[in-house]
């Protein structure tokens, strides 16, 4: 048996992924993973039991969120030393988890670690990330939504100098079971975005270090689930934003975290905006 058979159990969180969903079932069971634990966060039946062989499938009956429902597939997985969290519409490329229990088997003051994601065009998704200071949260969140590739963006949307990394995207990643478990895994308040962040930032509160692999490549389709209730998505990344910046805001920063709300709050106005616009356009 590998490493990766024995040490890891995967969970997949789906919402209306169907044939995504089979395809990211697929790539974990070629890459070793025997256990699989997929969470139906969409209506009863709307995950395709019958395509997915032999997995366990735990449904809510509701729509629990991105962390919440990780939680709960983690709750009726075995007790193995690794737990592998997806989103379903990622494809594990050849030897990416065994890339990742290397990692961490040889990294003892690493709790968790990510792989390099890419589109399926190929291009590399910014999934290893700093803990942005206040001047660049703020100038990220008022100038993304005019100019995408602003140098604020792209600073918040990258590594450190070193190459070293604070938070990582909850779209792939593999994390110690005892450490996922000694936070109380993901925190429930968010509902969808910035869950990734904060369980990072929790992970480091407790002395762990987030890493990151570019020798373990996922495909991440992106947006498969989110594209089903686009205004609620944008609300609910708003809302977490915010929530983060409560939560992780300290000394002289958290003086300013009123003024962070308000920036967030006028940007979600004008996304709201964009949106409504871009619909009626379409």
């Amino acid at each position: 048996m590998s490493d990766v058979a024995r040490e890891v159990v995967a969970v997949v969180v789906d919402y209306y992924a169907d044939e995504a969903l089979v395809g990211c079932v697929a790539s974990l069971r070629a890459n070793g993973v025997e256990e699989i634990v997929v969470v139906e966060n969409g209506d009863l039946g709307s995950t395709p039991e019958a395509a997915l062989g032999n997995v366990t499938l735990v449904r809510p009956g509701l729509n629990l969120g991105y962390g919440a429902g990780v939680n709960r597939g983690a709750a009726f997985a075995s007790e193995r030393t690794y737990l592998l969290v997806s989103n379903p519409d990622v494809v594990v490329h050849e030897g990416a988890l065994a890339n990742l229990v290397d990692f961490l088997s040889s990294h003892e003051d690493y709790a968790l670690v990510g792989p390099r994601i890419v589109r399926p065009d190929a291009s590399v998704y910014p999934s290893h990330r700093v803990f942005p200071n206040v001047w660049l949260a703020g100038a990220h969140a008022l100038l993304a939504p005019w100019w995408a590739n602003n140098p604020a963006t792209r600073r918040y949307r990258a590594p450190h100098a070193d190459g070293s990394v604070d938070w990582v995207s909850g779209a792939c990643f593999l994390v110690r079971r005892s450490a996922f478990e000694a936070i109380g895994g993901f925190d429930e308040r968010y509902f969808m975005f910035a869950e990734d962040m904060a369980l990072c930032w929790n992970l480091a509160q407790r002395g762990w270090r987030v890493g990151a692999s570019d020798e373990a490549v996922v495909t991440h389709v992106e947006g498969v689930s989110r594209a089903r209730a686009t205004r609620a998505m944008l609300i609910a990344h708003h809302r977490s934003a915010v929530r983060f910046e409560w939560q992780s805001a300290s000394g002289p920063r958290r003086l300013l975290a009123p003024l962070a709300s308000l920036v967030l709050g006028l940007r979600l106005v004008v996304s709201l905006a964009t949106l409504k616009l871009s619909s009626r356009a379409s």
